[in-house]
């Protein structure tokens, strides 16, 4: 004999069957970037220049950036925490103590307003300077640019994002612990500040303003630093696409003092999609620091360096990029090191792996 379901034994299976089907808030994936790099200087501790802090080893097969992160987003809250390894790791957290030199990301925000998308962020995210980040993979270009090299790729402090409900605009205003800090500079009492404006006018034009203001130093020899990063991403058609960045920075000469030292850096990305799996991207940058506030020579001229990248990605599946690319850098006075001598310039070729998990 058949058994007929009540209404409420029905609307009870029917929920039941709706909490199964719903994704859980808690995801976890991983990145790994595998890489090998040739510097034609052949640097002795096979170390690249220290102006590099990306695919930085010397002619060694090796691991860039590997993280496994665990993600929770619900209407109301979302948390981050990612824990990585590899040279760029090394490299641009060797300031940090302890396990803080493998926290890729952590952070946790809860959503303020119901009607709406306004959220409160607090803990360590990724940089809100810049269009390269360190995952390889959502770059037009293998290695970064001299600019997104010696800008913060990371930042630890509290943000207020504020999204439009046609999702074109995001505003964002941050304290943060210093310029790429997780654990503020010693002696050093003011927070920094941040500001981010993002415009989309539609699915092929990216336009973007960022800030930051604060200091680097401890009290007794503050430094005030202005920063300004602007960059615009144009998808001309479905295979072409330019991105252009400029960033300039200014310093303080001396604590208290008016008179300032400058920096910038103008850099334009050619990317084409030849199709579905091949694409190749040209880079072109151009990096002035003269008073040595970033990148610090200790020569006459400071630091002044032209770059040109040619790129060749392949993408045998969605989740996974090949990519081969050569680069060359020229200086204005001799900063590279070969063997005993100083030259003017650096050529190195790169090849990598990156899977998305």
């Amino acid at each position: 004999m058949k058994k007929f379901l009540t209404g409420t034994a029905l609307m009870m299976s029917l929920n039941a069957l709706a909490q199964e089907s719903k994704p859980s808030p808690l995801t976890f994936s991983g990145y790994t970037e595998l890489y090998y790099s040739y510097d034609f200087n052949k640097p002795a501790d096979n170390n690249k220049a220290g102006f590099l802090y990306s695919h930085n080893r010397h002619n060694e097969f090796n691991l860039n950036l590997g993280f496994l992160k665990a993600a929770y987003n619900t209407e109301n809250v979302r948390a981050n925490l990612a824990v990585g390894a590899g040279t760029y790791m090394n490299a641009n957290y060797a300031a940090e103590p302890g396990v803080l030199k493998n926290i890729y990301e952590a952070n946790a925000g809860v959503k303020l307003s119901k009607k709406k998308n306004l959220w409160l962020d607090a803990g360590i995210f990724g940089s809100h300077i810049g269009f390269e980040s360190a995952i390889s993979k959502d770059c037009w270009t293998l290695t970064r640019s001299i600019l997104a090299e010696n800008t913060p790729y990371y930042e630890a402090g509290a943000k207020l994002t504020y999204t439009s409900d046609n999702n074109k605009w995001i505003i964002s205003g941050m304290a943060l612990n210093g310029w790429q800090r997780i654990k503020r500079v010693d002696g050093n009492s003011l927070m920094s500040f941040g500001t981010q404006i993002q415009f989309k006018s539609n699915s092929t034009t990216t336009l973007n303003y960022s800030t930051f203001i604060g200091t680097d130093k401890p009290d007794s020899a503050r430094l005030m630093r202005y920063f300004h990063n602007l960059y615009a991403i144009f998808n001309l058609s479905d295979k072409l696409g330019v991105t252009a960045g400029f960033d300039i920075g200014t310093e303080q000469k001396a604590k208290g003092s008016s008179d300032m030292n400058t920096w910038y850096s103008p850099v334009l990305i050619l990317k084409y999609g030849i199709n579905d799996k091949w694409a190749i991207a040209a880079r072109g940058e151009y990096y002035e620091d003269k008073n040595g506030v970033i990148i610090a020579t200790g020569t006459p001229n400071g630091f002044k360096t032209t770059g040109f990248s040619l790129n060749l990605d392949y993408a045998p599946a969605s989740n996974v990029l090949v990519c081969l690319e050569g680069r060359s850098l020229n200086s204005k006075d001799e900063i590279f090191i070969k063997e005993d001598n100083t030259k003017k310039n650096d050529l190195f070729i790169t090849t990598s792996v990156a899977i998305s998990f």
